[in-house]
């Protein structure tokens, strides 16, 4: 395996071709750009334009255009079999204020998935923004932001996600929504799965921030921190060492190694795309795949997902042990014993999660290993067998309604600023 270095940062696992992908841009960026925005393409015809169309009529949180000096996109056509790419030079051309990059590749079969597209992406955005000093620790924010050839980003996709970043995220998740002509074609019956899992994640995150709240990613919240709408400073992309060679799901391994390292990541409500729910399979474990499985289960075979109880527990006992993690951290000794009641909650031995607390790492890796166990072992599995979706929506409200009356209005500073809308998250299932 060979590497190449961008800027401060080393990236691994590139192939002998590495040299053609050294720059995929000859443009050097304008001085005033601070966000690059990655859009992988492949066979985006009949959506292309509508994606593009909405990344150039950005605007600020009062609604006037965003210089269009301040940001640019790069978009990279890759194995294209139909007019993706000429539509999106025509684009360019009809907006030549757009600082629009359109790139053409033909991968070999061993790096045409989109992990690779959309690393290949991530390592330019971060190289052009490094040229500008926007990477470095100490140095102006530059921002990297991901979104696909098959969705369109909010107006204020640009302006929301600065914001986010100005108020401490390292990194910021978007609202994802099905768009409601690809909804209408769907199946009655998958569209109400599709409407009510997402609930059922919605009321989970809810859950979570009452019980063990996260200061860098308060309620409101949702559920998601996929490559439609994921954007994250120059300096973090930097710090996780690059987007992860996976194939799929490259976004949410992203996202795993962004938290490994401490990141503040923000699930914002403010950030919005809208998506195509088409259900022609592109990726492995994809959004049209999901599609496709939710098909062919039909209404005669079960939903069924974790408890509300044992999501309970789980968000109880993670907050329990990211306090004696932090007593640690504090210099605090503790035993066995003082973990004991908390591994058995979890399903984990006592001596193993000991152990794995006396080691330097983040409360997320940690976290992350502690879960692997549990799947590993299968005691969590037993102890809390799955149930019906609608059961557990239910269980969920129940037990939400007892919380929200003491919810901190503190959490609500999102609200407390007159230009910025507060997304129902119930409006998903209208």
């Amino acid at each position: 395996m060979s590497g190449r270095c961008l800027g401060n940062l080393t990236v691994d696992n590139l192939s002998s071709q590495d040299e053609d992908f050294f720059s995929l841009v000859k443009t050097s960026p304008l001085p005033q750009c601070q966000v690059c925005v990655i859009v992988p393409v492949r066979n985006e015809a009949k959506l292309l334009k509508a994606c593009l169309t909405a990344l150039a009529d950005q605007v600020d949180l009062e609604g006037q255009p965003i210089d269009p000096k301040r940001y640019e996109v790069v978009l990279l056509a890759n194995n294209c079999g139909d007019d993706s790419a000429a539509i999106a030079h025509y684009f360019a051309r009809q907006h030549p204020a757009f600082r629009l990059h359109v790139v053409e590749r033909t991968l070999p079969p061993s790096e045409a998935y989109i992990g690779r597209v959309r690393q290949i992406l991530m390592d330019e955005a971060y190289s052009r923004l490094a040229k500008l000093g926007l990477a470095g620790l100490g140095s102006k924010c530059g921002i990297i932001a991901s979104t696909d050839g098959d969705t369109q980003v909010s107006s204020t996709w640009i302006a929301a996600t600065q914001l986010e970043i100005s108020w401490g995220a390292d990194a910021v998740g978007g609202r994802i929504i099905a768009n409601e002509a690809s909804c209408i074609a769907l199946d009655p019956f998958v569209k109400t799965r599709y409407l009510r899992g997402d609930y059922y994640h919605q009321l989970i995150v809810e859950l979570e921030s009452y019980l063990d709240l996260n200061p860098h990613d308060r309620w409101p919240r949702h559920a998601q921190h996929y490559g439609a709408s994921f954007a994250v400073t120059a300096q973090m992309y930097q710090k996780a060492g690059g987007m992860p060679a996976t194939r799929t799901p490259e976004d949410v391994a992203f996202y795993r190694a962004l938290l490994r390292v401490g990141a503040r990541f923000r699930h914002s409500p403010l950030v919005q795309v809208s998506t195509s729910a088409r259900q022609t399979v592109r990726i492995e474990q994809g959004f049209a795949a999901q599609l496709n499985q939710w098909e062919a289960m039909g209404d005669q075979q079960a939903f069924l997902v974790e408890s509300a109880a044992a999501i309970e527990t789980r968000v109880k006992m993670r907050r329990h042990l990211r306090q004696l993690w932090c007593q640690m951290l504090e210099g605090c000794q503790h035993n066995i014993k003082d973990v004991s009641a908390c591994a058995s909650a979890l399903g984990v031995g006592a001596q193993w999660l000991w152990s794995e607390l006396s080691q330097p790492q983040s409360f997320d890796l940690l976290f992350e290993r502690v879960e692997a166990c549990q799947q590993q072992n299968g005691v969590w599995q037993k102890r809390w067998p799955l149930v019906h979706l609608e059961q557990a929506i239910a269980d969920l409200n129940n037990r939400l309604k007892v919380l929200r009356p003491h919810r901190q209005l503190q959490d609500f500073k999102y609200l407390r600023q007159p230009q910025l809308k507060y997304v129902n998250y119930g409006d998903c299932l209208r």
